[in-house]
Order: C-alpha cells, then sequence, then structure tokens
C-alpha cells in the first residue's frame, strides 16, 4: 500500500495516524478535495477503526445529513442463470436448490411493491437472474413498471443484467428511474470471480444507462478472496464512474456455489470496507446490502459511520432485515428515512 504522495492529502498522513489526522482528511474532502489512487492511502488501513469511522461519520452526516435511503428488493426471475459468478445460487452451474421460474405476474409484484410503499421504504427493485432479461420476459417487465408507474409513488429501481441501448431506454419510458448493474470487485479480481462474460462489458452496461437518463445503483461484494487493495480499486472504479448508490454486500457463502467454504467476513473488516468507501465516495449512498447479519448491531454502527442507505426486507436468495426492525432501529439512532 506505499503509494506516491500527492495533493494536500500527503502531509496530514505522513505525520503518523490519529483521531485528528482522519479528521483533517475527512474535513478536506468536505472542502472539495478528494482522494486519488496516486494518493498515500495507508491511513485508510492503518489507522484505528474507531478513528477512521469518526472521519467517515463526518463526511456522512455532512453530504446525507440524518437521511438513511431504504430500498426493497423482489426476485423478478429465478435461477437457470447461465453465466458462472462463483458466489450466486441463481447460477446453472450450481446445485443450490434455488426455486426457479420466469418473471412473476404483474398482480404480485404489485402487492409487493404497494406493501413496501406503505411502511415508507423509498424504492422498489425488481431483480431477474441470467445474464440479460430478453424476449418474453423483458415484455412482461416492461408491462409491470408501467403499471407500477401509474399506481405508485415508490421510486422504481431495475436490475436485469447486460442490456442493450434500446431496452435501458425503454426501461427509463415505463417508469424506472435507476438501474442497478454491480461491478462485484476489482478489474484486477474480476477474473477469478466469472469468465462467462467481462468486467468492460459492466462497464458498457452502467454508461448506457446513464446515456439513457438512468441512475445508476452499482457495487460489490466483499469477502470472495480479494485483497484490501482489491476493495480500495473497486471504490475508485465506482468514484470514476459517477456512481451515486453503492451496495456493499457481504459474501453469504451458500452451499452449492463455488465460494461455499469461504469463512465471513469479520465485523471489523467490513466496518472498515463501509468507511473507505465513504471516504473516496463521499457524496454517494453507500447503502449496506447483503450480509448485516455478519455485524453484531444489525448495521447501527455503519449507518453512523459511512453507510447513508440500506437494503432492508427479504433479499433473494440470502435473509436481510426485517422493515419494521429497521425502521425502529433508524428511530433509536436519530436517524431516519427520506419521505416519499
Amino acid at each position: 500500500m506505499q503509494r506516491h504522495v500527492a495533493g494536500g492529502f500527503g502531509h496530514q498522513v505522513a505525520k503518523g495516524f490519529g483521531r485528528q489526522i482522519t479528521l483533517d482528511i475527512a474535513e478536506k474532502i468536505i472542502a472539495g478535495e478528494r482522494l486519488k489512487p496516486s494518493d498515500d492511502l495507508n491511513f485508510l488501513l492503518n489507522a484505528p477503526l474507531e478513528e477512521l469511522q469518526a472521519g467517515a461519520a463526518l463526511i456522512q452526516k455532512h453530504f446525507c445529513g440524518n437521511h438513511i435511503d431504504l430500498c426493497t428488493i423482489i426476485n423478478g426471475k429465478s435461477g437457470r442463470c447461465s453465466e458462472n459468478c462463483k458466489y450466486c445460487a441463481q447460477s446453472a452451474r450450481h446445485k443450490t436448490g434455488i426455486d426457479e421460474y420466469d418473471f412473476l405476474p404483474t398482480e404480485k409484484i404489485l402487492a409487493a411493491a404497494l406493501a413496501n410503499e406503505r411502511v415508507g421504504v423509498n424504492r422498489f427493485s425488481i431483480v431477474t437472474s441470467g445474464r440479460a432479461l430478453d424476449g418474453e420476459n423483458f415484455e412482461r417487465a416492461i408491462a409491470a413498471y408501467k403499471v407500477l408507474r401509474r399506481q405508485l409513488k415508490i421510486e422504481l429501481c431495475a436490475s436485469h443484467g447486460i442490456l442493450n441501448a434500446e431496452q435501458l431506454k425503454r426501461l427509463r419510458a415505463a417508469g424506472v428511474n435507476r438501474y442497478h448493474h454491480n461491478l462485484e470487485t476489482s478489474r484486477r479480481f474480476f477474473p477469478h470471480i466469472c469468465t462467462t462474460h467481462t468486467y468492460d462489458e459492466r462497464i458498457a452496461t452502467i454508461k448506457l444507462a446513464q446515456a439513457a437518463g438512468l441512475e445508476v445503483c452499482s457495487g460489490g461484494i466483499i469477502g470472495m478472496g480479494e485483497t484490501w487493495q482489491d476493495r480500495i480499486d473497486l471504490a475508485f472504479e465506482l468514484a470514476a464512474l459517477g456512481i451515486q448508490s453503492i451496495p456493499v454486500n457481504v459474501l453469504n457463502a451458500i452451499k452449492g456455489t463455488a465460494l461455499e467454504n469461504l469463512k465471513p467476513l469479520s465485523p471489523e473488516d467490513i466496518l472498515r470496507t463501509i468507511a473507505i468507501f465513504r471516504y473516496i465516495n463521499p457524496t454517494a449512498n453507500v447503502r449496506l446490502a447483503a450480509g448485516r447479519k455478519y455485524l453484531p448491531d444489525n448495521g447501527a454502527s455503519a449507518l453512523l459511520h459511512g453507510a447513508s442507505a440500506a437494503i432492508t426486507g427479504n433479499m433473494l436468495t440470502t435473509s436481510n432485515n426485517n422493515i419494521k426492525a429497521d425502521m425502529k432501529l433508524l428511530a433509536e439512532l436519530g436517524l431516519t428515512n427520506k419521505p416519499l
């Protein structure tokens, strides 16, 4: 992690690690400076966690206030995915025993979205398995989004794989305002996780979504065997793309997948990663996603020290937090989700 020191951050970092140092760096970020890959970033890994979190909290408070953006996900199409992503329960190459079905009926999706809207969730996303949603399944998705947009106020998000420009424009016209497409990890580590499509294909999809007028939600998964440098590189890649919603998932090693024997990350490593993403992406919503169960406080410390958003409810093939419990947690922490 030794790097050339550049800009206004080097002098601060060179003094050593301490609470005042991390706060000084946070103040520089608030004032408009940004960390760069060429900076000396040793403080991100070597500063005591409590001190790193203090700076992350300062940055979060300035750019995000007390608001926590809550979103929910419905598994709109499950299983039979052609891709070989090593972490994924939905890959046809893994034997995980998950349900398999085509795109859900609109009525079922509408009922789920309405229930989430009624309890105050900010966003509702339909997520589908597969390299790309196409054919009749894509047409069903477009029809469902049109119904949701007519009947509900909740913000609509979509996650349908590697789509083309026309498909993304149709999603936007149907009422979707955000497209979710994770990079998953760093460019260096990606081939160790997936070989059936490339990192550049994922980046191209993100740029096409942005060109279609869609906001983009993109993040990754930690705990897949990557290094700290891979996590930092992913954070900078997302910053370069201008991503404003960054889900940080912690690997849930599902039996039957290629990563089933990996041990879970420690709470300290998860919290440090959240803080690092906040320093590198200061204005973004860093979003707690899968893996909150590995944090003993249900993510409370993360929500106060870097994470300004969370996925709530039930997440695809892994369990997540109950919406009412999350609302109660926010109230206890003096936080609130943005009203619809």
